[in-house]
């Protein structure tokens, strides 16, 4: 079986996150060039069975690794020029820490990867670090956030009030923008987060409450609840659902048609679910 049964992640992260988060760093020992190439000997201290990769690896590297120290993007050639690493031949550090982004290398088999990315400094991982949060900010107002309703009140003539715990693992401005009193839009979405077409069929509304949980919220879960007071429920707007949400101040458009649900049909369900 060369594919794995599962196909959903409550935490997907690469290497570099991986290793802030647990405040670890490889530790670079030797740096080889041969002309436009060369390799690296970096080690990680990572306990036997721990999460992602581990020990000690050769690692290459070319004109296409980005390399950052502080907020400068060099390439292999001036890092040689300036003298920091040798024109040729090998050169020795002791123990440099730096952050590494590895990509596929053709003897992958035999744990040996190539360095996308490179920094060589605290600096250039701060300032990568938020340009990565950034990009997330803009991606998560664009298609809204992701929620699972967890009870639907009902009133007269289709008006309801549905409560929905946001997802976890957002930016906190994201969180911040969610505050009792103010309108919105709630749009039914798949368990993968796909919406169909979110700026039209959502429906809009009024967010009448948002409740920070006291305890340690289980992982996936921002902890946050929130009610949502439509004046017509939805179908999709059920127990156990997943919606999206947007604030007032979020953008209300739909995301690109490769990321929804195909079919616009496929938001009406058929005559085939009931039993003959």
């Amino acid at each position: 079986m060369t594919q794995p049964a599962e196909n959903h992640a409550i935490l997907l992260e690469d290497g570099p996150s991986l290793c802030l988060r647990e405040g670890k760093a490889w530790k670079l020992n030797e740096v080889e060039i041969k002309g436009n190439e060369g390799h690296l000997i970096v080690t990680l201290d990572r306990k036997e069975g721990g999460e992602g990769l581990g020990g000690e690896h050769k690692v290459t590297i070319d004109r296409s690794t980005r390399i950052w120290r502080g907020r400068e993007l060099l390439g292999l050639d001036e890092l040689v020029a300036e003298g920091t690493w040798p024109s040729k031949g090998q050169q020795k550090f002791e123990a440099h820490p730096i952050q590494l982004a590895l990509t596929w290398h053709p003897r992958y088999l035999y744990q040996q990867f190539h360095a996308a990315d490179l920094w060589l400094d605290d600096a250039a991982m701060k300032d990568a670090a938020e340009r990565q949060r950034q990009r997330h900010i803009r991606h998560i107002r664009l298609r809204w956030m992701p929620a699972r309703v967890d009870a639907v009140e009902h009133g007269k003539f289709g008006h309801a009030t549905v409560t929905a715990t946001l997802f976890g693992s957002m930016a906190e401005p994201l969180y911040a923008d969610f505050k009792p009193g103010i309108g919105g839009k709630m749009a039914a979405a798949e368990n993968t987060l796909r919406t169909w077409w979110p700026d039209h069929d959502g429906m809009d509304g009024k967010i009448i409450s948002v409740e920070r949980s006291k305890t340690e919220p289980e992982f996936g879960s921002s902890g946050i609840q929130i009610q949502f007071e439509v004046p017509l429920i939805l179908e999709g707007f059920r127990p156990g659902n997943t919606v999206r949400i947007r604030p007032h101040n979020w953008p209300n458009v739909k995301p690109p048609v490769e990321e929804r649900v195909n079919g616009f049909e496929d938001r009406w369900p058929s005559p085939g679910i009931f039993e003959k």
